[in-house]
């Protein structure tokens, strides 16, 4: 055993430790009831629970597009926090969202995101929003990502509750 100390943690291994907080700190987030169930360096994965108030159409017990836009937005952003190297803010500045097919009513949706490239002042996100798995995506995301002023990592444990 060493007397050194451990090395500090890099910004997504404190959003793992911490992603069943996440989104309870995004008042949208409580609301919509969505969950970060996974992050990695630069990716993260979530469920999005169906619930009746979150249906646009009540003949077919859909949840709304909003709904899923509000999704894929709060998977891209900690996505793109995850794949810095030093903790920042970031704010969505470009999203632009595809349906491919309804969702299946009464049914949760998985979701995942990536940062796939980032500058000095922006990230890059995609994203997918599913049932089982991406075969049969129900909606796509593309986002750009303001990357703001620095945070410390001590800041981050507090906000996610530690």
């Amino acid at each position: 055993m060493s007397d050194e100390p451990a090395p500090p943690l890099e910004p997504w291994q404190v959003m793992a430790e911490n992603c069943d907080v996440i989104t309870s700190v995004i008042p949208w987030g409580r609301r919509l009831s969505f969950r970060i169930t996974k992050v990695e360096k630069g990716h993260v994965w979530g469920i999005q629970p169906w619930k009746d108030r979150l249906v646009g159409d009540p003949d077919t017990g859909v949840i709304h597009g909003g709904v899923l836009t509000g999704f894929l937005d709060n998977l891209c952003g900690p996505a793109a926090m995850s794949a810095l190297s030093t903790p920042h803010f970031v704010a969505t500045l470009d999203l632009r969202i595809d349906y491919m097919r309804p969702a299946d009513p009464r049914r949760d949706i998985i979701g995942e995101a990536e940062c796939y490239h980032l500058t000095r002042n922006v990230a890059f996100t995609r994203a997918w929003a599913y049932h089982e798995s991406r075969d049969k995506v129900i909606a796509t995301a593309a986002g750009a990502f303001a990357i703001n002023k620095p945070r410390s990592i001590d800041s981050m444990r507090s906000q996610y509750g530690e």
